[in-house]
């Protein structure tokens, strides 16, 4: 295989990476972000970014329901839970 990615099979993964956390809302941002080192609104900066490198017209309130496949206000308040001291204590030791 070519070493190179193949774009519409990143586009897949991607696409398949947001809609499992779209399903996985027990995963708070905050773990993502202890672990990984990115969240949901890092996906949604990202798109945001990616979008204006080919001049489309999106905003970030856009993007991030495009991420969080409902308003962020909506799923701020259905599914974000206060950040455990552990969470915080994790997340300003990075």
């Amino acid at each position: 295989m070519n070493k190179k990615f193949d774009r519409e099979l990143l586009a897949d993964v991607a696409e398949r990476l947001i809609m499992h956390l779209q399903t996985r809302t027990e995963v708070q941002n905050i773990d993502l972000m202890n672990l990984s080192g990115f969240c949901r609104n890092c996906l949604s900066k990202w798109y945001l970014e990616a979008a204006e490198k080919k001049n489309i017209t999106l905003d970030y309130n856009q993007s991030r329901e495009l991420i969080y496949g409902m308003p962020y206000e909506e799923w701020k308040s259905k599914y974000q839970k206060e950040a455990t001291k552990e969470q915080l204590e994790g997340f300003n030791n990075k």
